[in-house]
């Protein structure tokens, strides 16, 4: 069926986060029938709800220590599909595949009446997991996403050859986020040399293959002879790199492990955003695959993270943190004026999906974060 959008703005219309700049009026009337099945998208009074809770969220820090980040999350509406992307274009191999259902779930989750399929997947030491809810069915991603959205998030997987690895994506037809593998400049002395390209699933989330010379990266990606190798990292975009590490390194504990600022053809074609200007600043935990912030310093008219956001939108990553105790951070997270998805602690009653007790909170730009006690290998 056909989508009828019908907009009228003024004419400064722009979205702008983190307290930089203030919203100027307007106004967007949707009628849509069910092809989109996506009302509205980062309107007028989402930004500015997100920008006021910025301004105070983590305002005092009361922080835990993160052990691990131990794999980070999808929401996909066809987990056969999917699947069959990730384990034969893609060379993941599967863990576990399990449905739950229960208060537990829902409060966890933060969705209401859940039903969901959850399927964990590894590369290399790495881990992933792809979550479809079979009930509720969630929103798909807006066709017109970008990466300098509030929503964007994507994980990068090392390769040990660029070109082999393009050919071999390209073989099979992947839809390209990028124009094609970029090389980044040798002027900029903490990314010079890595070579990296981004691409989209069957359901359009921006998945990341990265190249590292030697000295760049982790040390462990050199001198390995499979073509994927692991995961480096997840990538989020931020709209106020201060405000994020007030939670991702005072509150959760992070270490900094690596900043630069990347612009440039080779930057605005990788994140294909003409202009793309962006800090970047590496986040570790004792071990697992790196966070990394993505502030984009121009250009400013991403959309925000919307409020209304639920973790069966497909849009909606999560990252799953090892913590020595859930209840500990649920408490450290209220104390801190962090965001709660799931109503507090939750008391796993089945260990279907390797996790005992966690909390899901939100970070100060909407991406969610799940602290467990322990998980499954």
């Amino acid at each position: 069926m056909r989508c009828v959008w019908v907009i009228i703005c003024s004419n400064e219309w722009g979205l702008k986060m983190g307290g930089k700049a203030s919203f100027f009026a307007s106004v967007i009337i949707a009628v849509a029938t069910s092809c989109f099945g996506l009302s509205y998208f980062g309107s007028q009074q989402e930004a500015e709800t997100v920008d006021k809770s910025n301004s105070v969220a983590v305002s005092e820090i009361a922080g835990i220590k993160v052990k691990e980040v131990d794999s980070v999350g999808l929401t996909v509406h066809d987990m056969d599909a999917e699947l069959k992307f990730f384990t034969k274009v893609l060379p993941f191999k599967q863990v576990s595949d399990e449905e739950v259902v229960g208060d537990d779930f829902e409060e966890l989750f933060g969705v209401f009446g859940c039903r969901a399929r959850v399927v964990r997947l590894q590369l290399g030491n790495e881990f992933i997991s792809l979550t479809q809810f079979l009930a509720p069915r969630g929103r798909p991603i807006p066709v017109d996403s970008k990466s300098n959205d509030g929503w964007f998030q994507h994980v990068a997987i090392v390769v040990s050859d660029m070109e082999d690895a393009y050919a071999h994506l390209r073989k099979h037809n992947v839809e390209h986020a990028s124009t094609g593998p970029q090389t980044l400049p040798d002027w900029n002395p903490n990314a010079g040399g890595i070579k990296a390209f981004y691409f989209k699933d069957p359901e359009g989330h921006v998945l990341e293959i990265i190249w590292f010379p030697d000295g760049k990266g982790n040390p462990k990606w050199q001198g390995q002879k499979d073509l994927f190798l692991g995961i480096d990292h997840t990538a989020i975009a931020v709209s106020d790199t201060e405000e994020a590490l007030k939670f991702y390194r005072d509150f959760l504990g992070m270490t900094v492990a690596g900043e630069s600022e990347n612009y440039g053809p080779e930057q605005e074609r990788l994140n294909n955003v003409f202009g793309a200007r962006l800090q970047i600043t590496g986040l570790k935990a004792e071990t697992g695959p790196g966070i990394e912030l993505l502030e984009y310093l121009a250009p400013s008219n991403g959309l925000p993270y919307p409020v209304s956001t639920n973790m069966n939108d497909l849009w909606s990553w999560r990252t799953r943190l090892v913590v020595d105790s859930a209840d500990d951070a649920m408490r450290a997270a209220k104390a801190s004026s962090v965001d709660f998805v799931s109503p507090g602690s939750v008391d796993i009653v089945d260990d279907e999906i390797g996790i005992d007790r966690g909390v899901t909170v939100s970070g100060p730009f909407g991406h969610r974060m799940i602290l467990v006690e322990e998980a499954t290998k």
